[in-house]
């Protein structure tokens, strides 16, 4: 098995082990929190967990296994939607249960895998597996996603998207009423600090902005439509069930389950509804929309009482 054995330098005094792992060894997080859990990690001789803090200087052992790589397995994902495709880019209508590439621990359907089945071939810039990848959606989470063809189209998207100049819709059902109705949440997105899986507003955060506006109330719930001006992992749902407004059917984030169960909710109600950016050669400013998918219209059907 691999293994390394340096000081911890200056500039990782009081960071978390696995956070540590990440940016010495270029582990993802959550590896390195796996390793730790494994017993794999040890601090001038003692075994560190996950969340300890190192002290600069002290001497660091790390034993792991080593993992396969993540690869692209085509597999038809017959529900995909194809909005739009061109010489450049493809736009793509993701159902739930699909991840948009392959990663450590996942072993089902990939938006660049159905890409790949169907005949498609994508841009490979950035890591391989995932090739043509400039954003992503929860696996949970449905709607549109642009992903590049070649590489000049993924180097003008890459920027677009970190320059924030891609206007990304979502719509999601929200438990209870936000007040104000319409508003702006405007808070530092991270690492849960006990839970590997999780994200949460943290001073140590990433800056993170999220726009709301209710659409409809329903007893108990309501339709939002919301504009993301950045884009952080989880942020809609960690930015509103930091509110106490946790999309309907999102459990990891406090949802409450029996809802979910009420409206035959088995994920998120949560939709990428419009992507519109410059394309990136013509750079026209283009528009795709997404209706919402069945489970999610019957839910919503439920609300209204229909």
């Amino acid at each position: 098995m691999p293994t390394r054995a340096l000081p911890v330098p200056d500039g990782l005094d009081g960071v978390r082990v696995d956070a540590a792992l990440a940016k010495l060894l270029g582990f993802s997080r959550t590896f390195g929190a796996e390793v730790a859990e494994a017993g794999g990690v040890a601090v001038d001789g003692r075994t560190a967990g996950k969340s300890d803090k190192l002290v600069a200087g002290g001497w660091l052992e790390v034993t792991w296994e080593d993992k396969r790589e993540p690869e692209i397995v085509p597999i038809a994902v017959p529900d995909l939607g194809i909005v739009h495709d061109d010489d450049e880019i493809v736009v793509v209508d993701k159902p739930a249960g699909v991840a948009a590439h392959p990663s450590l621990g996942w072993e089902g359907p990939t938006v660049v895998g159905a890409l790949a089945a169907a005949g498609f071939r994508i841009a490979t810039s950035g890591a391989a597996e995932r090739q043509g990848v400039v954003h992503r959606l929860d696996v949970g989470t449905s709607g549109l996603m642009v992903v590049a063809k070649t590489e000049r189209a993924y180097t003008a998207l890459k920027r677009a998207f970190k320059e924030r100049e891609v206007d990304k819709i979502y719509h999601a059902v929200v438990q209870g009423h936000p007040d104000p109705l319409t508003g702006t949440i405007d808070a530092p997105i991270g690492r849960h600090p006990s839970h590997s899986w999780k994200f949460a507003v943290t001073p140590t955060g990433k800056d993170s902005v999220t726009h709301y506006e209710t659409l409809e109330a329903f007893p108990g719930a309501s339709l939002l439509e919301v504009h993301l001006e950045t884009g952080r992992t989880h942020q809609i749902r960690v930015h509103m069930a930091a509110h106490r407004h946790p999309c309907v059917g999102d459990p990891l984030y406090g949802a409450d389950p029996t809802v979910a169960q009420r409206l035959g909710l088995t994920r998120q109600w949560l939709h990428a509804r419009e992507l519109s950016f410059a394309h990136p050669v013509t750079t026209d400013w283009v528009t795709f929309a997404s209706d919402y998918p069945a489970d999610l219209a019957h839910a919503l059907d439920l609300l209204r009482g229909d």
